[in-house]
């Protein structure tokens, strides 16, 4: 079950919780379907070998995959592999659940998140290779100020 925050839980949370980036994420993974004109569905499914994946969004039609990610500021070394594992997840979705392709998209919630994904790395000449778009849709300033904070709590 998926838990709700309001601002003024925040400061309730425990240091490593990351429930204010999951909120926010909903936030993006909405204002992204509202930027294409889509309707986005649950990403839980299980595969025809039984394999469980959950994406963070899924159109059917059209076929569109979406991994959402609410970070500020600029990646560390880690974060930059979750990134790119998130890619592989919407590479092997679409070729086991779209073999007749469907869009992908890694969408972030920041200029500076996203620039490594953009820029001239590796990762993003693979990201262009794959056919992975990576788009920044902006969330409300309140909500971004809380994940900055819930990003400084979590810092160790």
């Amino acid at each position: 079950m998926s838990r709700q925050f309001g601002l003024t839980e925040l400061s309730q949370l425990a240091p490593g919780d990351s429930g204010v980036q999951r909120a926010a994420e909903t936030v993006l993974l909405a204002a992204l379907a509202v930027e294409l004109g889509l309707t986005f569905g649950p990403g839980r499914r299980v595969m025809p070998d039984g394999t469980r994946v959950e994406l963070d969004a899924i159109s059917e039609e059209p076929p569109v995959l979406v991994e959402a990610w609410s970070h500020q500021g600029p990646p560390k070394s880690a974060q930059k592999h979750k990134v790119m594992t998130d890619a592989l997840k919407l590479v092997w979705a679409e070729a086991v659940l779209f073999p007749d392709g469907a869009q992908k998209i890694l969408a972030l919630a920041d200029e500076e998140a996203a620039a490594h994904f953009r820029g001239a790395s590796w990762m993003s000449a693979a990201l262009v290779h794959l056919g992975i778009e990576v788009k920044v849709v902006m969330l409300p300033d309140d909500v971004r100020q809380a994940v900055r904070r819930a990003q400084e709590r979590q810092f160790r």
